[in-house]
């Protein structure tokens, strides 16, 4: 009994370290007026960015070797920077085209990396397409999402930790951190949706064109796609509904 009241002292103990620790870290984010817990300044990030560059195009072939394709990529990405938020962070942003035919995707590295496979470039049907990815990628930088997921997940390992110690709960949080997670992610998604939207009206592109690019990545994943609650990303139906209030909501405004 007094081995056991040890180990639940101990853990009662991590568990209010890991939440103080998280909601130490809690800050407003002054792009987007999110309140959210970052453990990372954003020099960390631009640095963790720049480190994983390279790594993660080799892992999807390397760049495109199409200068016209690279050069067309940097203009509107770069297009989208300087008619928005962006500019005034503090991240440097590139944007790379990457050789991989095979798996139609982009994403951002913390700190201004953006990547789009050529499988998704050449399914694009125009320029306004290419902003509508581009711009939800600078959301994702923007919005600080890989920082405030490394905040996210030191939280629900240190809580797991702590059920594990004061008892034989750490399967259960992990099980409803990574839950958590998920929904976070989806949430992430939806946020970065809205802010391409933003910034795509700002450079004089088409939003609409975006909900073209969501019917993309629908086809795509085809009839076996995951279920929305077990993946990081919103059905591209739920996506296409909050895309066209987006629109709305900056049309008014």
């Amino acid at each position: 009994m007094r081995n056991f009241k040890g180990r639940l002292l101990i853990g009662v103990l991590l568990a209010a370290f890991a939440l103080f620790k998280y909601y130490n870290s809690m800050e407003t984010n002054e792009y987007t007026g999110k309140k959210q817990a970052i453990s990372m300044t954003p020099d960390q990030e631009i640095q963790m960015g720049l480190q994983s560059r390279d790594q993660m195009a080799a892992q999807h072939g390397g760049l495109y070797p199409n200068q016209e394709y690279q050069v067309f990529v940097d203009r509107v990405g770069n297009k989208l920077v300087q008619n928005s938020v962006a500019k005034d962070t503090p991240y440097k942003y590139e944007f790379h085209l990457l050789a991989d035919k095979n798996t139609i995707n982009a994403f951002a590295l913390p700190g201004g990396q953006i990547f789009i496979t050529y499988a998704l470039f050449s399914k694009l049907e125009n320029e306004d397409q290419l902003a509508g990815v581009l711009g939800h990628e600078i959301g994702h930088v923007i919005g600080r999402h890989s920082a405030e997921r490394i905040a996210n997940s030191e939280l629900w390992q240190g809580l797991s930790t702590a059920g594990s110690v004061g008892g034989n709960m750490g399967d259960v949080v992990s099980q409803y951190g990574m839950s958590k997670l998920l929904k976070n992610g989806r949430g992430d998604e939806l946020e970065s949706d809205d802010l391409g939207v933003r910034f795509m009206m700002r450079s004089g592109y088409d939003p609409e064109e975006m909900i073209g690019v969501m019917q993309i990545l629908k086809q795509a994943a085809g009839p076996n796609r995951v279920p929305e609650f077990q993946s990081t990303h919103p059905d591209p139906e739920n996506r296409i509904e909050k895309i066209k209030a987006s629109i709305k909501k900056y049309t008014i405004n």
